[in-house]
């Protein structure tokens, strides 16, 4: 299962229905790890050097970052965007498809946005 980064924006809820679905889901949350309440660099860094898929509610400033980093060369573990408009249950069921069907390699320098 692809290790997850769960950013601190994100609703709780579709975590809890995540692990309903998934339950050898491997995940943080960003309110557990030294970045909690960083800027979002030092988030995808962090979330790159451990190997995790940030995902985010974030829409406007967590792509930017990303973007950022890839244009100056620098990987990227990935980020997967879910738009709060999202129904929960339509990003739960998005979520597993990505999470089940993906390796780590296929997120590897790639910004995902939800619905597929």
């Amino acid at each position: 299962m692809v290790p997850l980064l769960i950013d601190e924006n994100f609703n709780h809820r579709i975590l809890r229905g995540l692990r309903l679905r998934l339950p050898e889901l491997h995940y943080q949350l960003v309110q557990e790890v030294e970045v909690f309440q960083k800027e979002d660099p030092e988030v995808l860094d962090w979330a790159t050097t451990h190997n995790c898929v940030v995902i985010t509610y974030d829409v406007n400033t967590m792509p930017r970052y990303a973007y950022v980093r890839l244009e100056a060369g620098q990987p990227l573990s990935g980020v997967v965007i879910v738009p709060k408009e999202l129904a929960i249950g339509s990003a739960i069921d998005e979520l597993v498809i990505l999470l089940t069907c993906c390796s780590l390699e296929e997120f590897s320098n790639r910004v995902i946005y939800l619905p597929l």
